[in-house]
């Protein structure tokens, strides 16, 4: 490889844009574009208990609970709530909160227009809210709240939603249901999108990305802000940065699991303690990524993340309608609805991720960055 291609692939970074928040990024989206169904796929060929446990992790709980799996959405919200301070900071300051605000609305509903059709073209139905709905709301009302608040009103507004939402999850009475359910279908974030969702719901009458759980959906993306307002202080020097982010992470962490014994962690209703035990692992993991990266200068590692990063939305469209399962059985001459052989499986599923990351390749050593 060239010199020249040696550093396209591993830019000096400009000051304001941290390598840690675009590793990072990439690092999230690495595990759910095809790898999570690799170790399934392995799994089945070669199954002793520390296989079974890594597959274990990668497998959502069906309910009330905790896994790896269970961290990738809320991670990648966090890091919303990081990219706001980063980019809308910046835009704040050349162009007022005027420009911000239209950068947030415009890209708020370019993502929300792009998760209805995605999702209309693989179900085949329409479904208001999803995972990339998700995201465009998340960043419409967190950019929204960083253009008018400052620190104090931010974090006024984080502990507002967290216990709210678990006020109304606890007190207000839902039809025929116990008081404090929170079992599925017996709570009252599936009852409203039983009640006032239309379209496709994920769950049957209800969905994991539903109306009422947008609302703490909105706090994770703010503490990611928070954790971009302390990346973003010079005044604060990065050893200590990290420690903040360490420590900070650590503590949510505890207090998430402690308040889980009254309000359970739980994704598909993105409870408060939920909200709490994946941002504080989601703070951890910058502090981490933040160190190696962008205070330790230690960078070659994380290339391939970079490259996922810096496309992720695209990336994660793409795999999704452009059927990369469809290409790799071109490659080995099977069809993978056909076959029942594992080890075949596996290969369609590695195949598949070594296409994305080629294609992540491609884009950013041509500078094509495709942003919702």
């Amino acid at each position: 490889m060239s010199d020249s291609a040696t550093k396209v692939d591993r830019p000096a970074y400009p000051a304001g844009r941290l390598m840690s928040v675009d590793a990072l990024r990439g690092f999230d989206m690495f595990w759910i574009l095809g790898v999570d169904e690799a170790v399934h796929a392995f799994g089945e060929i070669y199954d002793p208990p520390a296989v079974e446990a890594v597959k274990t992790q990668f497998t959502h709980v069906d309910w009330e609970g905790f896994v790896f799996e269970d961290l990738i959405f809320p991670l990648f919200v966090f890091i919303v709530g990081v990219s706001i301070v980063l980019s809308l900071g910046k835009l704040i300051a050349n162009k007022g909160r005027g420009g911000a605000l239209k950068r947030v609305l415009i890209r708020s509903f370019v993502l929300y227009a792009l998760g209805f059709i995605y999702y209309y073209v693989d179900l085949g139905e329409v479904r208001l809210l999803g995972v990339l709905q998700r995201i465009a709301l998340c960043y419409l009302f967190t950019g929204m709240l960083f253009c008018f608040l400052r620190l104090r009103g931010l974090v006024t507004v984080l502990v507002t939603l967290l216990v709210a939402y678990w006020a109304l999850m606890c007190f207000v009475p839902v039809p025929g249901v116990e008081p404090h359910s929170f079992a599925e279908g017996r709570n009252l974030a599936n009852y409203i999108d039983a009640k006032f969702l239309p379209g496709f719901k994920w769950d049957g009458d209800h969905d994991p990305e539903g109306l009422l759980s947008t609302l703490p959906a909105v706090a994770t993306c703010l503490l990611g802000v928070l954790a971009g307002l302390l990346l973003k202080n010079d005044a604060v020097g990065p050893y200590r940065k990290v420690a903040v982010l360490l420590l900070a992470g650590a503590a949510s962490v505890v207090v998430g699991y402690v308040w889980g014994l009254q309000f359970p962690v739980i994704k598909k209703i993105w409870t408060s303690s939920y909200v709490l035990v994946a941002g504080g692992y989601s703070a951890i993991l910058l502090g981490i990524f933040y160190l190696v990266l962008d205070v330790w200068k230690r960078r070659r590692w994380a290339t391939m993340f970079v490259w996922i990063g810096t496309n992720a939305i695209a990336l994660y469209i793409i795999a999704g309608l452009g059927n990369l399962a469809w290409l790799t059985e071109r490659f080995t001459g099977a069809n993978l609805k056909e076959t029942t052989g594992p080890l075949l499986v596996l290969v369609l599923h590695v195949l598949t991720i070594v296409l994305v990351i080629l294609l992540a390749r491609f884009l950013y050593r041509r500078q094509i960055f495709i942003r919702a």
